[in-house]
């Protein structure tokens, strides 16, 4: 069975900016994940190191037991799409796809048409003159198309609008039932992703916050609210991530165990979205 892309120790830094510390995290196949953490929290430098886009100070990479970094056949397996164009301005939409097509032999060239058509893209358009919105969509329908087995995607919904954001979660579900491989997903956008991720990973201040399962991370994410001097009560010792308060009513969330206190009449306790524990999670960053 595939042992995933390994991450061991990965350091980088840029003269006196440490851009991840320590990294280690293992990605497994046929996964979906969230990559999520605020600008500037490493997220994009890790995709490109991953990719062999950049390198990295100190750690490792490996893919089935062997190096990413210089390794064609691994490479191979691993496709990056982000904000950066690697794609000529004068192309046209057509001769791109056409191109892409030639050097992956695998290439969807069905699924191409198929989401052109839904994106409504106008394949004689040529790249350099496309909107935000339409040059992210080329660059989804590339790697949806794309037979790599480890996709990752950063901020593939810039300038999207709701329709099409609504396309693309669609056309990657169908893809990952019709040939399910793991897609790495970094995005702001959190509540849109919550039901379609398995896993999410976390970056805060160029550190692994969290390396779960998005059902794990949901079931010990809490809102604790009442009187605010109850809840403080109630939840002394518990690893309090974030609060809000509204008068005399307060909620203080928390991720983790809960106690075994009994709970007060006038406390609930109720679980919160990806969203919100994010939020609360990578406020103080």
């Amino acid at each position: 069975m595939s042992e995933g892309i390994i991450i061991k120790n990965l350091v980088k830094s840029f003269r006196k900016d440490v851009i991840l510390d320590n990294v280690s995290l293992k990605i497994e196949p046929e996964k979906i994940y969230g990559l999520l953490g605020r600008n500037g929290a490493g997220k994009s430098t890790l995709m490109n190191i991953i990719a062999d886009r950049k390198f990295s100070n100190s750690g490792s990479i490996t893919l089935n037991g062997s190096t990413i970094h210089d390794n064609d056949e691994n490479l191979s397996k691993v496709y990056l799409t982000s904000e950066i164009d690697v794609y000529p301005d004068k192309f046209k939409i057509k001769d791109l796809f056409h191109w892409v097509s030639d050097i992956y032999k695998d290439f969807n060239n069905d699924l191409c048409k198929k989401l052109s058509d839904e994106f409504k893209l106008n394949l004689n358009s040529k790249f350099g003159n496309l909107s935000t919105g339409y040059n992210s969509i080329v660059k989804i329908i590339v790697a949806l198309c794309v037979p790599a087995d480890y996709i990752f995607l950063d901020e593939p919904i810039l300038g999207l609008d709701a329709k099409n954001r609504d396309v693309f979660y669609n056309a990657l579900i169908q893809t990952y039932s019709d040939r399910p491989r793991t897609f790495v997903i970094s995005t702001h956008i959190i509540e849109e992703i919550a039901n379609i991720i398995s896993n999410v990973i976390v970056i805060k201040n160029s550190k692994i916050l969290i390396d779960d399962s998005t059902e794990n991370i949901l079931a010990s994410s809490y809102a604790v609210t009442g009187p605010a001097s109850q809840v403080d009560e109630y939840t002394d010792g518990l690893n309090i991530v974030g609060s809000e308060a509204l008068g005399k009513i307060k909620s203080n969330y928390i991720f983790g165990e809960l106690n075994d206190k009994p709970i007060p009449d006038t406390v609930t306790i109720s679980n919160i979205d990806l969203q919100k524990l994010f939020v609360n999670l990578t406020d103080k960053e």
